[in-house]
């Protein structure tokens, strides 16, 4: 590859216009910005342009020779849809040189409204594997933003079969958590990370324990701050790089004032220039590797680009910590009177209500099964010491399921890197000669293999993140049948997307679920004795994070390594049955219960949903009670305590 200044942008963040005039007066080639709404970066309300700003910074990039990108790459509520169209319209007349989207819905729009404005894709989207970008490509994406959990190596592969041009964060805050599968803020607080209004539970500091007694573990360890990742910093790793293919050299801090910006746009400016002036006789410059040390915010890592993050790279002592947006409190409950008084989704039940559950085991298919499950979702991931579904227990529980009368579909992992892919092709394949009566997807990329590979019924997880109709829209047009609602949308969210949407929803109303889904090893990085080689049977342990509220959110390591920390309560919506009309599916995930315990909470919601279709009051309070008692965790409703999940307008 033979450089030239074009082969290289350095792309600086702008939260105001004194840091928008610093950023191209230090030499970006390009600055990202976000208006007043729609933007990852919304607590502060010093910082944002409004429209007019956004106008005369173009105009002002512009005539300075720089390119500007606009940050629209949040999560739209269904309310904000009029809103967005708006916005949309305006940003069509002031011409930027791209927009950054996260949102399904921000693509149907782009479509229907004949906007030409080049696309890229947020990192928020997670986009991790070449089946992704085929389809992203067919909406007009030009660009995208990796996943940090990429390599280096990984990344220079996925540039050459794509041909995608590839933006990396390069500098700046890091998320532990994959992007877009965080939760843990939207949850608990009614402020969604992936609505640009995060604050921080990956800053609390945490005890490993033991999930079942409480014995803390971590006594000898490092520090309590067991997920704050240290902030990126690839300035000794320049020429890795530009080599492996990265075009746009990203520096996160949108909420960053303009000297330090500046500072770090002049440094990253005189080395990326020095590299392609004379790549063989390129050296790191010390000084202003100084520059950059002397000044930083936390300390630096190099997160995934040479491998997998260890210890090192996170910032156990939290001593460097700048900020804490938030504290630990306790997880609601399942009562809830303001949500008691809510009116009833207006939409039309079926004569039967669906119920499906998610299962672990081939034990737990078939006790959901005799519990009264309609269908039951099998394979994906297997938390250890679980194993994965093997061929021989598929072809069991498809035989079983369908002399029950009940429907078996094909789970898939949430992340499907190179890995992933390649057994999910295998399975697709292989899957030909089995009567699955679905398959249920996690991202684009296990979307595109699943519609090319099978004929399957396919349905889309909640890792999708489907915040509206416009959304549930754009995956019936990609060949999507059903579709998980968000679990961060609130009662008056979920309603409306229910009433307007094209596409069948399922919603999850009982079960664990995940606030954060990491690819570092958690508890490995904690216990002072762990060496994966000597004991990697450590792993098999069920651990847990104790935050400084007394709840313990249970960690649970699937076969591919990653970790999905769970909510300290489970999910229980069997009080509000009674409003969900008009819910192609009802869920329990059972995949972190026993058998005993999923074949119960399969026929206490079989019983309540019988009754509803009978036009019978459903609710039994002791029943439910009861089912607490012998729960592995108590209860909660997540977010349904909000009125709604706090908006970007």
């Amino acid at each position: 590859m033979v450089l030239t200044k074009k082969s290289v942008e350095l792309l600086a963040p702008a939260g105001n216009w004194d840091t928008l005039t610093a950023a191209i007066d230090a030499g970006a080639d390009a600055v990202y910005l976000g208006g007043k709404h729609f933007n990852m970066r919304m607590h502060e309300g010093d910082f944002n342009f409004t429209d007019e700003q956004l106008k005369d910074g173009i105009a002002y990039a512009h005539a300075h020779g720089v390119r500007l990108y606009v940050t629209l790459n949040n999560l739209i509520s269904e309310e904000e849809i009029p809103a967005l169209r708006e916005y949309l319209r305006y940003l069509n007349e002031i011409r930027p040189d791209a927009i950054l989207v996260q949102d399904f819905a921000v693509l149907e729009l782009v479509h229907e409204m004949g906007i030409d404005i080049p696309l890229h894709t947020s990192v928020m989207m997670n986009t991790h594997n070449e089946y992704a970008i085929e389809k992203l490509k067919e909406y007009g994406i030009t660009r995208i933003v990796v996943g940090r959990e990429m390599t280096l190596s990984e990344l220079a592969l996925f540039r050459a079969r794509t041909g995608i041009e590839v933006e990396y964060f390069m500098h700046g805050d890091m998320c532990i958590s994959e992007s877009g599968q965080c939760i843990h803020s939207g949850v608990l607080f009614g402020q969604s990370g992936n609505r640009g209004r995060c604050l921080k539970p990956c800053r609390w500091p945490y005890e490993l324990v033991d999930e079942e007694t409480g014995e803390r573990l971590d006594e000898n360890g490092p520090g309590p701050y067991k997920l704050a990742l240290k902030d990126m910093c690839m300035y000794r790793a320049i020429p890795q790089l530009i080599q492996a293919g990265v075009y746009s050299f990203k520096i996160e801090g949108r909420m960053r004032q303009a000297p330090f910006v500046a500072r770090l746009v002049r440094t990253y400016r005189k080395a990326i220039d020095a590299y392609i002036q004379d790549p063989s006789g390129y050296h790191t410059d010390e000084q202003g590797w100084q520059s950059l040390y002397k000044n930083r915010v936390r300390d630096y890592t190099t997160t995934f680009a040479f491998g997998h993050p260890t210890a090192k790279d996170i910032g156990f002592t939290g001593e460097r910590e700048p900020r804490f947006f938030s504290q630990a409190v306790p997880e609601t409950g399942f009562d809830d009177k303001v949500l008691q008084g809510e009116e009833p989704v207006n939409a039309e039940n079926p004569s039967h209500r669906v119920l499906s559950v998610r299962c672990n085991t081939l034990a737990s298919a078939k006790a959901a099964i005799y519990g009264g499950a309609d269908r039951v979702y099998v394979g994906g991931e297997a938390f250890r010491p679980l194993h994965p579904w093997s061929r021989g227990e598929y072809e069991e529980i498809l035989a079983f399921a369908h002399e029950k009368g009940a429907k078996v579909i094909l789970n898939t992992p949430r992340t499907t890197m190179r890995r992933e892919c390649g057994e999910l092709e295998q399975l697709f394949t292989d899957s030909r000669n089995l009567p699955f009566d679905g398959v249920m997807v996690s991202n684009l990329g296990s979307l595109k293999l699943a519609i090319s590979l099978t004929d399957f019924p396919v349905q889309a997880d909640t890792s999708f993140n489907l915040f509206n109709s416009l959304a549930a829209k754009f995956l019936k047009e990609n060949g999507v049948i059903l579709a998980t609602a968000s679990y961060e949308l609130s009662y008056e969210q979920l309603k409306s997307i229910l009433e307007h949407s094209e596409l069948p929803i399922e919603v999850v109303v009982h079960g664990a679920y995940e606030s954060m889904l990491c690819d570092h090893n958690i508890p490995g990085m904690s216990l002072p004795h762990f060496n994966e080689l000597d004991n990697p049977e450590a792993l098999d342990r069920h651990y847990a994070l104790r935050d400084k509220a007394g709840e313990k959110h249970p960690i649970r390591i699937d076969q591919f390594g990653r970790c999905h920390i769970e909510f300290a309560k489970d999910l229980a919506l069997y009080p509000y049955l009674d409003k969900l009309n008009g819910v192609a599916s009802y869920r329990i995930e059972a995949q972190d219960y026993t058998p005993e315990l999923t074949g119960l909470v399969t026929e206490v919601y079989r019983k309540a949903l019988n009754k509803l279709d009978a036009g019978q009051n459903a609710f039994d309070k002791e029943l439910v009670r009861d089912l607490e008692r012998q729960s592995p965790r108590r209860f909660g409703i997540g977010t349904w305590r909000f009125r709604q999940s706090k908006d970007s307008i």
